[in-house]
């Protein structure tokens, strides 16, 4: 069957297992992006190439819902920390924002808003509109007008500790003014460089003879989070504030109010937020921001718009990883042309090959870009892109920028169509061989046959067992697990705890270059440290395909111990219908997850793998759920007609209080609400016995009658 490009149809033409194919490939490139941006202050891609995988991500989950499960990106905030600081857990997630990219998606918003919380057409409504700060997002806890600490959003969960840093800032106060300052308040905000303070920032370094800075934004957050606070103080680091998080008691009614109750506490917010009361002013605004960009001394790379009233955003919540009651609005993005040097092949974890394009350095506005991702075969064959081609590239933000086209007035003579590689770049040269899904379609991503055998797979699993979001090993990171796994000492995650046994024996590591006494103790104290783990992130480091933390977390939580969860996976793996219907009856754990834990435990040589590491650590119970409710850790299922609140509405009121929601009853719900109009779910919560609530009960339950 002829190769098909499934990247450019149009999501409403996708059959499911096309959407499936795209899905997991798309996800697979986000979480890299993700990494690279948050992680390393260093992303290799444009903001405009971001959103765009993002939004068709998004659209794809939208159209085949079954694809969306715990893992999903669309459910994520960031990545975790980097483990350089210590952590601390954020009181109230710090989530981020969905986007608008056109009028139409922002009078959508404005239309959706109207609708959850059936607002008739002539009910004012208002928003709070300002500039989207491209910098780093900081959130500064004060308590009693003093400030505690400071943290990244990280994960958006979990930051990491920059308080050192942050107070050498001036812009920040290390006490609120005022009276009225409630015991807790956590600010929220961001951290910048203006473009005149990195211009004069570069301009110290070259007369320094040290490399120059390539962006404000990025420059910013490496200044930030640097170990010594001293260097950070000698960065020309701003702040804006521009929300908050946990409050002991909110000092006004509306975010408009609560950015000037910010101000009056000395923290400087945005000046030219403004107020706008319809969909047409907010596009106004919007205009009028983008006119007045480039003469801004700082970078933005949008608007955002919030609901105004703060009682209307509770009842908004949230949905995924972003606030209902909020949106940004991006603008569009920058273009140039630059020269295609070579297209290289990466190697991922699971065997999929990526080709990078390696540009001739270029300047899109004020940002020097060389790396750009290709995606794969079929879009290197749809560009017709070759190697020497002038190419147009685009960026918006400040990052790299994707390919859009070939110059073909310029090609050079002589150049010959790209041919993808038929081996692995790897020393075995294993042939590559193309996906095919169960309907026969050949898939967009070319894989190295060699799974366990390839020495990139086989170290790209080991990458991840002791990343920040799996064992987390300070001290073992890319390079050493290269080398180690070069020398022969590191071939699966056991051998990691049984090195320090082993050195003086088959060799000694204090004689390596960049070892000695003192670091071999360090690397052997952070393993020993990681002897025992948490269930969810001994999950997450098995590497098992399309089990993410998120997921992870959740089937920790489904089955509490380690012991429960292996024995139900293997049951899945030998065919055993009742475990696979008990798991997915788990929330948001469906058949992308559990044909993939099938997979993964079939194989004889992942069950060695596991069993040899199992004698190694000891694996915790999973967390218990620590809001204290009536329905915290409970599953629940919404159904039929809801008449005091929309259904989406009941869903984010249950997962605020700490239940889980589900869109099937099984044995594992708890309680099932059910409205006038209730069908099937009905009929099946009471053949199971499982507790039937109306709409009073529930909110009787949970305190909010």
């Amino acid at each position: 069957m002829a190769s098909r490009d499934i990247s450019k149809l149009p999501v409403g033409d996708h059959s499911a297992k096309q959407a499936k194919a795209e899905h997991a490939r798309l996800h697979a490139e986000l979480i890299e992006h993700d990494r690279r941006y948050y992680q390393h202050d260093a992303p290799t891609i444009t903001d405009a190439e971001y959103d765009a995988l993002r939004r068709r991500y998004g659209e794809i989950e939208q159209r085949f819902p079954d694809l969306r499960t715990l893992e999903s990106l669309t459910l994520k905030v960031g990545v975790a920390p980097t483990g350089r600081f210590a952590k601390i857990r954020h009181a109230v997630p710090m989530l981020s924002l969905d986007n608008a990219f056109s009028d139409e998606d922002v009078t959508r918003f404005v239309e959706r808003i109207r609708r959850f919380l059936k607002l008739s057409a002539d009910e004012p409504l208002a928003f709070s509109a300002e500039p989207k700060i491209d910098g780093l997002s900081i959130s500064l806890r004060y308590e009693n007008g003093t400030l505690i600490n400071a943290a990244t959003r990280g994960d958006g969960t979990v930051g990491e500790d920059v308080t050192a840093n942050i107070k050498t800032l001036k812009d920040v106060p290390q006490q609120l003014k005022g009276k009225t300052i409630p015991a807790v308040a956590e600010v929220r905000g961001e951290v910048y460089m203006t473009k005149a303070d990195f211009l004069a920032l570069n301009e110290r370094q070259k007369a320094a003879g040290k490399e120059l800075y390539i962006n404000p934004r990025n420059t910013a957050a490496g200044s930030l989070r640097q170990k010594d606070a001293a260097i950070t103080a000698s960065r020309p680091l701003r702040f804006f504030a521009y929300s908050w998080g946990q409050m002991s008691a909110m000092p006004a009614e509306t975010h408009s109010g609560m950015l000037k109750w910010l101000e009056r506490c000395g923290l400087p917010t945005n000046p030219l937020s403004k107020l706008c009361r319809s969909a047409e002013e907010l596009l106004a605004f919007h205009h009028e921001i983008g006119l007045a960009r480039a003469q801004l001394d700082y970078d933005i790379d949008g608007v955002v718009y919030k609901v105004d009233r703060l009682d209307w955003q509770e009842r908004l919540g949230f949905v995924s990883r972003s606030p209902r009651w909020a949106i940004a609005h991006k603008f569009p993005a920058e273009q140039a042309t630059t020269l295609l040097k070579d297209i290289e092949i990466q190697v991922g974890r699971t065997g999929a090959l990526t080709p990078v394009a390696k540009l001739e350095p270029v300047g899109v506005g004020g940002v020097i870009v060389q790396n750009a991702s290709l995606h794969n075969a079929d879009e290197i064959a749809r560009l017709d892109v070759r190697i020497g081609d002038t190419v147009t590239i685009q960026r918006a933000g400040d990052v790299i920028p994707q390919v859009l086209g070939v110059v073909l007035e310029k090609r050079p003579k002589g150049a010959k169509p790209y041919v993808f590689p038929k081996t692995c770049p790897c020393p075995l040269h294993t042939p590559v061989v193309r996906e095919i899904n169960s309907a026969g379609e050949e898939g967009v991503r070319f894989r190295c046959s060699g799974e366990f055998a390839c020495p990139f797979q086989k170290t790209e699993h080991l990458k991840l067992f002791v990343s920040r979001g799996a064992f987390d090993i300070d001290g073992l990171g890319e390079k050493q697990i290269d080398y180690f796994f070069e020398q022969g000492w590191i071939k699966e995650p056991a051998d990691i705890f049984t090195l320090e046994a082993r050195n003086g024996k088959q060799f000694r590591l204090e004689e390596v270059e960049g070892y000695g006494p003192t670091s071999v103790g360090n690397l052997f104290a952070a393993i020993r440290g990681r002897r025992e783990i948490s269930l969810e992130r001994f999950i997450y480091a098995l590497g098992i395909r399309h089990v993410g933390e998120t997921t992870a977390r959740a089937l920790a939580r489904g089955y509490g111990t380690w012991q429960a969860f292996h024995d139900a996976a293997l049951a899945v793996a030998d065919g055993d219908d009742e475990a696979r219907t008990e798991m997915d009856a788990l929330d948001q754990i469906g058949d992308t997850v559990i044909d993939a834990l099938a997979a993964y435990f079939k194989e004889k040589h992942n069950r060695g793998v596991v069993e040899r590491l199992t004698k190694q650590v000891h694996i915790q119970e999973a967390e218990k759920p620590a809001r204290d409710t009536a329905v915290a850790g409970k599953t629940v299922v919404f159904t039929g007609s809801l008449e005091k609140m929309t259904r989406e509405e009941a869903k984010a009121m249950a997962e605020r209080l700490g239940a889980k929601t589900s869109g099937s009853v099984s044995k594992k719900t708890d309680y099932v609400v059910a409205g006038p109009g209730a069908g099937s779910k009905l009929d099946k919560a009471r053949e199971a016995g499982v507790a039937v609530l109306t709409e009073d009960e529930w909110l009787e339950l949970v305190g909010k009658k």
